[in-house]
């Protein structure tokens, strides 16, 4: 198993692209299951995560067809297997994006209910309600949702929770569906909207994608389209916080500040001068950050997918910061860790208190989840001596060629097999 060995005190300067956005890019490759025509993607990140869906998408008899680095093209023109099985599912919990998908081309689907990581329940109940009120029969029997409809129904869905992949699944559906589909009380993140760009290139009808009400007008059949991924703002903010724990001068290319508000205020309010180009963010960080409280919520808010970072960037921050977790009830495995390099974290229910230390020290540590993994690399970064970060597959899911684009940047980081 691959660990990861970072030797901290390097001050990061310099330049990085940033890769294609994992939770965009993942329902957007389930959208090829919609057409028989050949669908192209560009800025495709190569990561775990996507890999393991296009090995699903080819086990249900899609053609996959890489194109240099980050471009391929899927062909669902023999999609001829509508089955995600707990194999291909237990590692992924966005395989639950295929069920719409399926349900709405093939009248059929069987997925294995998902797995994942560790950071609290993301039940799919909304999928199974929308889908219901769409006309859909289905049952949950085995592990497995086992869903049926000879054409589903344009329906008024309003979900109980903001849910995003809640929200791509239903507005797949939606796209093949007899009729005007109006889902209430959707998500609004750029990701949502990245898909029902990609959707409307392949011939649907959708409006209000970025606001909580999306409508979708039901097509016969989509055709086939070319489209880039947009780029990872999750990634985008982490090595933001990576450049400004370290006391770096960073830009980052190829990515934008427009879905990081949130994220970019809050760094400022730490003391970071940040310059937003066009198609760049450029980041100065001081000799020392200020502690930033926050409260994650669903977008345009604070993305509970940045919480770790922040908790690592406050664990050497002047001041004391309190950050709130609203969106999982699990997400604050990383503290026990981070207090392993000396950080100073009391958690009181969906709170952590955070004081800053004068300094962290090196020790081996142990990913919990994605996020978290982000947060002990950061705070690696920034540890005197060596810092050893096991379970890095975590890591692997969601960040494309992280050691070598960390080294780029001027930290001493590498991969232990």
């Amino acid at each position: 198993m691959d660990k990861l060995l970072i030797q901290g005190g390097a001050v990061l300067s310099g330049e990085v692209a940033i890769s294609g956005a994992k939770n965009a890019a993942l329902p957007i490759l389930c959208a090829a299951l919609l057409t028989t025509e050949p669908v192209h993607f560009t800025n495709v990140p190569q990561l775990n995560d996507i890999s393991t869906m296009l090995r699903l998408l080819a086990d249900m008899g899609v053609g996959v067809t890489k194109d240099g680095v980050d471009g391929l093209t899927l062909d669902g023109g023999k999609l001829n297997n509508p089955v995600a099985s707990y194999e291909m599912v237990k590692t992924m919990r966005a395989a639950i994006l295929v069920l719409g998908p399926l349900v709405a081309r093939c009248g059929e689907a069987r997925v294995s209910l998902p797995g994942g990581c560790a950071i609290g329940a993301r039940p799919v109940d909304q999928h199974i309600k929308g889908l219901q009120a769409m006309g859909a029969e289905i049952s949950v029997e085995h592990g497995y949702v086992h869903a049926k409809a000879s054409r589903l129904k344009g329906a008024r869905i309003c979900t109980d929770m903001v849910t995003v992949t809640g929200t791509e699944n239903l507005m797949m559906a939606a796209c093949l569906a007899d009729g005007e589909t109006v889902i209430e009380n959707a998500a609004r993140e750029p990701e949502v909207v990245d898909l029902a760009n990609c959707l409307v290139s392949m011939g649907a009808r959708i409006s209000g994608a970025g606001t909580d009400v999306i409508r979708i007008q039901g097509v016969e059949k989509l055709h086939g389209a070319t489209h880039s991924i947009m780029p990872d703002r999750i990634e985008t903010g982490t090595y933001l916080c990576a450049a400004a724990v370290t006391g770096g001068d960073v830009r980052l290319l190829k990515t934008s500040a427009a879905y990081l508000d949130t994220v970019v205020d809050k760094l400022m309010d730490a003391g970071c001068d940040i310059t937003v180009e066009r198609d760049s963010i450029r980041l100065v960080a001081p000799k020392r950050l200020k502690a930033v409280s926050l409260r994650t919520a669903p977008y345009p808010a604070f993305p509970t997918d940045m919480q770790a970072q922040f908790m690592a960037i406050n664990c050497v921050a002047e001041g004391v910061a309190t950050i709130r977790e609203t969106i999982f009830e699990n997400r604050f495995m990383h503290a026990n860790e981070l207090a392993r390099l000396g950080a100073d974290i009391q958690i009181e229910g969906s709170n952590a208190i955070v004081r800053g230390v004068a300094r962290l020290e090196g020790a081996t540590v142990m990913a919990t989840d994605l996020r978290a993994s982000a947060s002990l690399v950061i705070a690696g970064l920034v540890a005197q001596g060596e810092t050893l970060i096991d379970r890095i597959y975590h890591l692997d899911r969601g960040y494309a060629q992280i050691e070598e684009k960390l080294t780029k940047l001027g930290a001493i980081v590498k991969r232990v097999h």
